[in-house]
């Protein structure tokens, strides 16, 4: 790997700044018999020695990678606005600027409108929202069948989807969407891809309907009745599924 090229002058000595301590092995921890203070000072110091290798490892290969024109564009998952803002202030020190943040983002989970749209807005950040249908619960299909076909019944560890709050709000939100003659999921997705933040939504489908259904969201404009109803819903139940 090119990698070692870059690490190997640093290992020789050549970089006063810098100091090794033999070679890591980045994958796995010292074993011993029984536990022992020993055992856990050692594994405490190999588990931080990881945490700086691979931090080096990542920014050497992101900028080998970067000059071949193999990273165009730089995306954070799961960021908090803390995790955001310190890499935008590496970016404002050389490193390279985040494009986008991939979190989750729906009717059951807006909590990205506490602070982080803000920083979307400021500092020219994208959003790339998962989840947008809270794992197909917003379609309201669980709500006739609790062991429907789906991701929930598949993954039932996501439980926050079927949680008393977050019941009463699919039950709300599907309400509204027959009082305007409207399909579920599909005013589901167009609340999330009519938020200005919003760069580009992710859908997830398991059947060729369902993704046509999804789709056919982009061509549907909410009134700014529904949008009303909407925002009473999340006043009255905030974020059930964060």
């Amino acid at each position: 790997m090119k990698l070692n090229h870059q690490l190997a002058p640093n290992i020789n000595g050549e970089d006063p700044n810098k100091k090794y301590i033999g070679l890591l092995d980045i994958f796995g921890f010292e074993c011993f018999k029984s536990n022992s203070l020993e055992q856990m000072c050692i594994n405490f110091t190999n588990e931080k020695l990881q945490q700086l290798y691979i931090g080096d490892v990542f920014v050497a290969e992101k900028n080998e990678f970067i000059k071949e024109g193999k990273i165009r564009k730089i995306g954070l998952s799961n960021e908090s606005p803390y995790g955001v803002m310190r890499c935008l202030e590496e970016a404002r020190n050389g490193a390279p600027k985040i494009s986008t943040v991939q979190n989750p983002y729906s009717l059951l989970n807006r909590k990205d409108e506490i602070g982080l749209t803000e920083i979307y807005h400021r500092e020219n950040v994208g959003l790339f929202p998962y989840s947008p249908l809270g794992m197909g619960s917003l379609s309201g299909k669980y709500l006739k069948d609790k062991n429907a076909p789906g991701r929930l019944t598949l993954f039932p560890q996501y439980g926050r989807y079927g949680n008393t709050n977050s019941v009463k709000a699919i039950e709300s939100y599907v309400e509204v969407a027959e009082k305007y003659e409207l399909n579920p999921s599909q005013m589901a997705l167009a609340f999330v891809n009519s938020r200005p933040f919003v760069t580009s939504t992710i859908i997830g489908a398991t059947t060729m309907d369902q993704l046509q259904e999804n789709i056919g969201s982009i061509n549907l404009d909410l009134t700014e009745a529904v949008l009303n109803d909407i925002n009473e819903i999340h006043e009255a139940i905030p974020n059930p599924a964060p």
